[in-house]
């Protein structure tokens, strides 16, 4: 997988912002990455305090961009584009305030084009990475919601999961009037054709299962109702891609179970592609397969962004960081 990504790599030059250069981790990831010469890190922080952590661990960062929010020149251009952004959410003070910090001021370097993709993580939490890309890069068009994807990678075999990471559940949203603007099943779909997108990325064809605790029927409620209508709706939106639900896991995977409980069906038995009608499932789905079943897990990839921005483990290692700064950047 990672061989295929370098190779895209290569032929498209992509920048990489890390969101906390001093970080040992990211230092070691940047190292690796100049060497490799396919991508070209850019560091936040404090140039002194960057240098320093990167000697301290033995790590050659010589040439590469150190970009410190303090003494950046550009800083006053950047407050005013953020301003604009916020429209009226945020005075100058506050957004000078924000981009002060790693990873609002990360985020819109890749706002303004001046790099390609973000990583952060290493130390922030999820939130406060997600926070500023929804507040500054935003959403894509066409998109309602960011969700996550994990690529999960044993030998050959590779599936996609989502959403494991992200959204907690789906519920209908309402404008003042109580009216329904976003169903609940048109998140859930939505989740479903940004993870079969961002599948094909990493060469799986993909073959989407909405999974619920039910196989066409076999069970009532209302997370299998809220699946068989986000299958249909997903169906909808994405023609082109094999999507079926709703179906239990093992009507998923297992051919005899998948052609008995779904006959017909051109994913059930041969699902490589998993949808999961909650975080709760999804969480624990994917660390099952990771944990139990062997598969490398990477991600959480999300979705749904107007440019790759992908978060990172506080627990990662440097290994993580510099497999998930190659799939960001190749999202690019």
């Amino acid at each position: 997988m990672f061989e295929n990504l370098v190779e895209i790599l290569k032929a498209n030059p992509r920048k990489i912002v890390y969101t906390e250069g001093s970080d040992a981790r990211i230092l070691a990831s940047a190292d690796r990455l100049k060497k490799g010469g396919f991508l070209t890190p850019i560091l936040v922080g404090n140039v002194d305090e960057v240098k320093a952590a990167a000697a301290k661990g033995g790590f050659d960062i010589e040439g590469l961009e150190i970009l410190d929010p303090a003494t950046y020149p550009g800083m006053d251009e950047m407050v005013e584009t953020m301003v604009a952004l916020r429209k009226g959410k945020m005075t100058a003070e506050e957004c000078r305030a924000a981009l002060s910090k790693g990873n609002y001021f990360g985020t819109m370097l890749v706002k303004m084009g001046l790099a390609d993709a973000l990583l952060g993580g290493a130390t922030y939490s999820t939130a406060d990475t997600v926070r500023p890309a929804l507040q500054l890069v935003k959403t894509k068009k066409g998109a309602n919601l960011v969700s996550s994807c994990f690529i999960m990678v044993r030998g050959d075999e590779m599936l996609a999961m989502g959403d494991c990471a992200i959204n907690i559940d789906y519920q209908d949203k309402l404008d003042k009037e109580g009216n329904v603007v976003l169903s609940a099943a048109a998140q859930l779909a939505e989740v479903a054709v940004e993870t079969a997108r961002t599948a094909k990325v990493f060469g799986i064809d993909p073959k989407v299962a909405m999974l619920s605790y039910s196989t066409k029927g076999s069970g009532k409620g209302a997370s299998v109702d809220l699946v068989r209508e986000a299958t249909a709706i997903a169906k909808e939106k994405a023609p082109d891609v094999a999507i079926d639900g709703e179906m239990q896991f093992d009507a998923a995977v297992s051919p005899v179970v998948g052609q008995l409980k779904f006959p017909g069906s051109p994913v059930a038995g041969y699902a490589n592609t998993f949808i999961f009608p909650e975080i709760q499932s999804g969480n624990i789905g994917y660390k099952i397969a990771q944990r139990l079943g062997g598969f490398a897990a990477y991600g959480p990839i999300l979705q749904g962004l107007n440019a790759p921005i992908n978060d990172l483990s506080r627990g990662c290692d440097a290994e993580e960081v510099y497999q998930m700064s190659i799939i960001t950047a190749a999202l690019a």
